[in-house]
């Protein structure tokens, strides 16, 4: 039996752009089997909620090539998921809040070994291409709003 190596990538992925493709497709290349896990709603408390509604956004993410299972954040432990998983490694994108050190404290007081990894970033590739859901939300109230 062959063993494929689990990674897990994480985020709230509202309005999806090229810096979300760049993310998955990096987290990608650090195992065989790529999990995603999409923030509810209720659960976003680091900036403005979510645009779209979780199961669109879980639909989304599962459509994109790089991802193999895309699953919705548990509603009050998000650890859960990544208990259900099992991962070898999470890959936290390039300019996420969280810090590695916390999670991979918290990973091993709850008994997962799986490493903590940080993303490359994305620079846009041509003048005026847009990498954040925030940025694109300002450019639509700018030029409809």
């Amino acid at each position: 039996m062959v063993l494929l190596t689990r990674v897990v990538a994480q985020g709230t992925f509202d309005i999806l752009h090229p810096g979300h493709l760049h993310y998955l497709e990096d987290a990608a290349t650090m195992g065989e089997q790529l999990h995603v896990i999409v923030a509810r709603s209720e659960n976003v408390t680091h900036k403005q909620p979510p645009i779209l509604p979780d199961r669109q956004r879980v639909e989304m993410v599962d459509a994109l090539h790089p991802v193999d299972e895309a699953h919705l954040g548990h509603p009050d432990d998000i650890f859960v998921p990544i208990e259900e998983i099992d991962p070898d490694v999470i890959v936290l994108g390039h300019d996420q809040h969280h810090d590695e050190g916390a999670i991979a404290d918290a990973l091993a007081t709850r008994g997962l070994d799986c490493a903590v990894r940080r993303a490359s970033a994305r620079e846009p590739n041509f003048d005026g291409e847009l990498l954040s859901t925030g940025r694109i939300i300002d450019r639509i109230l700018q030029q409809r709003g």
